[in-house]
């Protein structure tokens, strides 16, 4: 949504090389880790200004923005689509840090009343709305936003794991995102923005479902073509549903096991065709059928 630009393989060997080639891979790496971030710190703080500030810290640390107070509610005036990078001409100018203070406390009494009338989705939309109309950080609002998503639902036990990546659905209509936003704003259209972001949901909900059970079968697959192999193959195999880019010093650092060990379990996975190898020796899935991944 920010303009980041970078491919999930580029994600996934950073993760298996353990670096950042770009800004752009650290930028979605730092994503990933706030989230990660808040789903675990849930157990002991509930979705909050402090738990938002401590996953905005991890999101613009050591990329664009990082300049900007991460983890630090904003103490000035922000705005947003300046073609001259001044209030007066913006798109929308977000309220004073006087008014920022009362409204992100009336938000997160919102987040935590024990008796809502109105239905999740309904709350967790206008919620998402209230935060980026608040803007109370100097950068990486729409990011976080996002994120309370994803964080909200599952803290509310309707998602199991962060399975409805709200970004993906928002990307593909992003102007439209805009827009609704900004009718909220402007004419109080809170209609057309509810059926947008419910239609969001169900698009992305669907998305993920099929998605899942795709991933599944073959993860079924791979362990049916093991059935018998007493080595630690079929660890491997779920280490490559969480990364399906792998190194020896990956499947070695993970699975405690020595280079060599590692490197058998590789051997024996690309024989079986279910890995290939490239160039510079990390494997990759490969289905049967399909481009390797």
């Amino acid at each position: 949504m920010e303009g980041t630009q970078t491919s999930l393989t580029e994600l996934f060997d950073a993760t298996a090389l353990g670096v950042a080639p770009t800004v752009d891979v650290r930028e979605v790496q730092n994503y990933v880790h706030a989230l990660e971030h808040g789903l675990a710190r849930l157990s002991a703080l509930p979705v909050s200004k402090r738990l938002l500030c401590e996953m905005h810290k991890i999101l613009l640390t050591g990329v664009r923005g990082q300049e900007k107070t991460p983890g630090e509610f904003r103490r000035s005036q922000n705005w947003i689509g300046s073609p001259d990078n001044r209030p007066e001409t913006a798109l929308f100018v977000p309220p004073t840090v006087e008014n920022m203070w009362p409204a992100l406390d009336d938000w997160e009494k919102s987040v935590h009343d024990p008796k809502p009338e109105l239905p999740l989705l309904i709350r967790t939309a206008l919620l998402h709305y209230q935060f980026e109309t608040i803007h109370p950080f100097l950068d990486g609002n729409g990011r976080l936003g996002r994120l309370f998503v994803v964080l909200y639902l599952v803290e509310q036990e309707i998602l199991p794991a962060p399975l409805l990546p709200l970004s993906a659905a928002l990307e593909r209509t992003k102007t439209q995102y805009i827009d609704l936003l900004r009718g909220v704003r402007e004419r109080g259209d809170i209609l057309s923005w509810l059926r947008f972001f419910l239609g969001a949901v169900a698009d992305q909900a669907t998305r993920s479902v099929e998605r899942a059970e795709k991933m599944t079968d073959l993860r079924e697959r791979y362990r049916a073509e093991l059935r018998g192999n007493r080595s630690r193959a079929a660890e491997v195999i779920d280490l490559i549903f969480g990364n399906p880019i792998l190194t020896t010093r990956y499947v070695a650092s993970h699975l405690s096991l020595s280079s060599q060990g590692a490197a058998n379990l590789l051997r024996q996975l690309t024989e079986l065709k279910i890995l290939r190898e490239d160039s510079e020796g990390r494997r990759g899935v490969r289905g049967r059928g399909h481009q390797p991944a």
